[in-house]
């Protein structure tokens, strides 16, 4: 049996899955902070899950939302979760005695919906949550690129002199395109940011169609730089702003319509056929990082 979990700044969301590919179980759990609290919860939802499917887990793959050297399975910086320099594979297979890969939270999801969406050849997943990232797959397996960095798009300058990036950059996409940019965009909002502004902009509120518009035309800039540069069949947008469903697909699509009636080139991309939305009710993340080990599930370049 695989076990899959995607550790979230608020709670863990773990699946089992059969030999055949099937997801058996699902456990989700609130989410302790610091290394003594995570591992501790890693470990009694795995046992959770085997004692609740009877088997016993042979790999575990684990996502976690921030810096990870996937090669030893340690958990380099995690600031939603209190973990600085954390042995996080290590101590679980330790204590499990599974092959256990940790993974960063877009790559897992990148995985997972490959799976779930049944798709084969090369695809990106473009996660839109606080930032703005891809993770890319190939065949199911993933790309990391020479150096690891494959998908970081949204650290691509596209706005000159614009407005700061945490990279320390100016005018990157995730300046434009994430939960970051429309909490300063249109704030007050809180988490619900996205649906406020969407709702205001189709009141005709023209100051919130001017940020929607400029929102849409990042995300749209994003997929259109996977498509070009990495020639992906598809592009999955996910993330917590991809809950805005048709509303925002619509209007990304609409955008690629009118640029291909007056660009032969843009026409032949064929973007419109090429971008999604990710299932919003499967949990993409931990089936990706059920997906994960053994290691040879994963590819450097």
């Amino acid at each position: 049996m695989r076990i899959g979990l995607d550790i979230g700044g608020t709670k863990i969301d773990a699946v089992a899955v059969s030999p055949a590919g099937d997801v058996v179980d699902r456990v989700r759990v609130p989410t302790g902070f610091g290394p003594d609290a995570v591992v501790a919860e890693t470990l009694a939802v795995v046992r959770s899950l085997e004692v609740r499917t009877r088997s016993t887990a042979d790999t575990i793959g684990i996502g976690v939302p921030g810096l990870v050297d996937h090669e030893t399975g340690w958990v380099r910086h995690a600031v939603n979760l209190g973990l600085s320099e954390v042995a996080l594979g290590p101590l679980v297979a330790a204590a499990t005695g599974a092959a256990v890969q940790v993974e960063n939270d877009v790559n897992v999801a990148a995985l997972g919906a490959a799976q779930a969406m049944q798709l084969d050849g090369p695809h990106a997943y473009l996660n839109i949550g606080t930032g703005l990232a891809a993770g890319l797959v190939v065949d199911r397996r993933l790309w990391r690129g020479a150096r690891g960095n494959a998908g970081e798009v949204g650290h691509i300058p596209v706005v000159p002199d614009g407005q700061p990036c945490v990279c320390g950059q100016r005018g990157c996409l995730e300046t434009l395109a994430s939960g970051s940019a429309l909490a300063v965009a249109w704030p007050g909002h809180g988490s619900s940011a996205a649906t406020a502004l969407f709702d205001s902009a189709d009141a005709g509120d023209p100051a919130a169609v001017a940020v929607r518009d400029r929102f849409v035309s990042g995300l749209a800039s994003a997929v259109r730089i996977l498509v070009v540069t990495a020639d992906v069949e598809s592009v999955v947008v996910g993330g917590g702003l991809a809950t805005l469903g048709e509303r925002l697909l619509a209007l990304v699509r609409a955008g690629f319509d009118g640029a291909a009636r007056t660009s032969p080139f843009a026409a032949s991309l064929d973007l419109s056929s090429r971008v999604h939305i990710a299932p919003v009710d499967r949990p993409l993340a931990a089936l990706g990082a059920a997906f994960l080990a053994p290691a040879p599930a994963v590819s450097t370049a």
